[in-house]
């Protein structure tokens, strides 16, 4: 038995960042995510991916240290994402990898240098 319960679904992917709004700028242009409100007093802002009840948040802090778990968004075709996300100047880090028969990988990197994935189901389930 689990000893917390009610869990409603809701997932927030929180990251820190030097600026909130370029953060939602570039998640918005680069993803597709929409802006669902800002707090300039507590320097949060939070916006809708397209999983409904996954939203990611941003925290202004000083100093920004890239690290934890690595959101990876499910895509129909990696090479295509990569290279659309390339021609606007998205860092990858390092080459796609794909493991036959079950997934290809793409890591990359948002303006403050968090590891974002990419992922592409080959299983053909």
């Amino acid at each position: 038995m689990a000893i917390v319960s009610g869990f409603n679904g809701g997932l927030t992917l929180a990251f820190h960042v030097s600026d909130r709004n370029r953060s939602a700028k570039w998640y918005g242009d680069m993803l597709g995510f929409t802006k669902l409100y800002d707090v300039a007093e507590i320097g949060w802002c939070e916006m809708a991916t397209h999983i409904q009840g996954v939203n990611v948040g941003f925290s202004e802090v000083k100093e920004v240290k890239p690290g934890g778990p690595v959101p990876t968004f499910g895509v129909g075709d990696v090479d295509a994402s990569r290279g659309a996300l390339e021609k606007h100047g998205v860092k990858f880090d390092g080459p796609t990898q794909t493991i036959p028969g079950m997934v290809k990988l793409a890591t990359f990197l948002d303006p403050d240098g968090n590891p974002l994935m990419l992922f592409q189901d080959l299983s053909g389930t």
